[in-house]
């Protein structure tokens, strides 16, 4: 597929980077040209060195051939123009990035009649309702759900003296009376999809699906439950900062946002005025304690700086704080910030990527199912993936346990007519389930792609 990516900054190296693994022949846009250089190198993509919104220079990167039109450029507007035109030249689909707090929902929805907008995507509001989902069940380092919320997938970290240290699947089944599915397993750098005998190690990081109230009644049977964190103290007042506090405050939490910025720290007050809004830098460590970072149920790590928040993070984790969050944008910082012992990590440009990863594979695929939700999983070793059954599906009606299905793949959940359930290998996939599919070392299209051929 001919994907044109206009942008390359961290968002839209990681589209491209996400792209170029799937197989698609991409171009990449950049008014610098020194970025343009750097990611033609990296990558085996077309580089075109211009102004977005010119069009001698879209008709120089042939978006008349494009199926998909992506603009992430740093400008709201720069994108929504950069879009329009495109679409006029010849591109099938387009997506923009608008992430302007300004552009509220009923904003976004004229904008994309008017432009005639495939997608808007905004990853500071991504990113802030991922922690949104991990605040209200600490428990878990991070939370990804499927159908409109009736089924969800969680990932968390066993304690080296976990109670299912050493215990195989089957007896944790018969042990604890909850229907849930631990469908991968990350120990060390080697991802597992597990059978019944695999044995669980203290310090292996589990991904479990379940219903939310089959996951509540597993945690508590564990004794690791974390109630929902209520006071909450955010350091930062970024854009995700601004998002993830009006949702905490409509949810009823106490939420405390620390910036150095007075200008930044007056329009939180001005806009959010249920919140508690400190002048001062969070980098200092007198300023967190004097502000009751020993006392809150949670830290929040969101400024600018990856090295500044995973600092910050492990001096909060020092405090025993119940729940730590750090933004980290840099992969090469993703493994020290674990070693460091925090294990809930968000990635505004990796959640960005895998919508619009869903979106292209969606394209690529209509006969037989269709790509509903994508993640990436277990620091992107595994995916889990959700598609919707048509009745074209050449395997419907046959039981699970008489499919001859690949290695390192599980069908993790199936809702039908939204009713989740784990499923058994007595159970068939039906036309117009959605199946909820784990994958490890390989990327799925299609549904069909589970099944050995030949």
């Amino acid at each position: 597929m001919n994907i044109i990516v206009s942008g390359c900054g961290k968002i839209g190296s990681t589209i491209v980077e996400s792209l170029v693994l799937e197989g698609h022949d991409v171009t990449v846009l950049d008014m610098n040209p020194a970025v343009v250089e750097e990611i033609t190198n990296i990558h085996d993509v077309m580089g075109v060195c211009g102004n977005c919104t010119d069009c001698e220079t879209l008709k120089d990167a042939r978006v008349a051939d494009a199926r998909v039109f992506v603009a992430v450029t740093g400008s709201d507007e720069l994108n929504m123009l950069a879009c329009f035109l495109a679409k006029r030249m010849g591109a099938r689909h387009t997506i923009a990035r608008i992430r302007n707090p300004e552009y509220n929902q009923s904003s976004l929805v004229f904008l994309r009649q008017q432009l005639d907008l495939s997608m808007a995507i905004n990853p500071e509001l991504l990113a802030a309702q991922e922690l949104y989902n991990i605040l209200k069940f600490p428990s878990a380092v991070k939370i990804e759900t499927f159908s409109r919320r009736d089924f969800e997938m969680i990932e968390v970290r066993l304690k080296p003296d976990s109670v299912l240290n050493g215990m195989n699947l089957i007896t944790m089944r018969e042990k604890y009376d909850a229907k849930v599915l631990v469908c991968a397993v990350q120990r060390d750098n080697e991802v597992f999809i597990p059978d019944g005998n695999f044995v669980i190690k203290g310090g292996d990081k589990l991904g479990i699906t379940a219903t939310p109230t089959e996951f509540l009644k597993f945690f508590k049977a564990l004794s690791v439950y974390q109630k929902q964190a209520k006071d909450i103290m955010i350091l930062g007042g970024s854009r995700i900062a601004y998002y993830l506090a009006q949702m905490l405050v409509r949810g009823g939490s106490n939420v405390k946002i620390i910036d150095r910025d007075a200008e930044v720290c007056q329009r939180f007050c001005d806009d959010i005025p249920k919140a508690t809004v400190i002048v001062g830098d969070g980098a200092q460590q007198e300023l967190l304690l004097e502000e009751g970072i020993k006392d809150t149920e949670a830290f929040v790590s969101l400024t600018g700086m990856d090295e500044q928040n995973i600092l910050i993070s492990v001096f909060a984790s020092s405090l025993n704080v119940p729940k730590v969050i750090s933004k980290v944008n840099r992969d090469e910082l993703f493994n020290l910030a674990e070693n460091l012992g925090l294990d809930t990590i968000v990635s505004p440009k990796k959640i960005t990527s895998d919508v619009l990863l869903r979106y292209v594979r969606a394209l690529s695929n209509s006969f037989g199912s269709n790509v509903e939700t994508l993640y990436h999983l277990m620091d992107d070793k595994a995916e889990a993936i959700e598609f919707r059954v048509s009745p074209e599906f050449e395997w419907v009606n046959i039981p699970l346990k008489d499919l001859q299905m690949k290695k390192n793949i599980i069908i993790a959940g199936i809702i039908r007519e939204r009713k989740p359930m784990i499923p058994t290998g007595n159970d068939c996939i039906m036309a117009n389930d959605r199946v909820i599919v784990i994958a490890a070392g390989q990327r799925l299209q299609e549904l069909s792609d589970i099944i050995k051929k030949g």
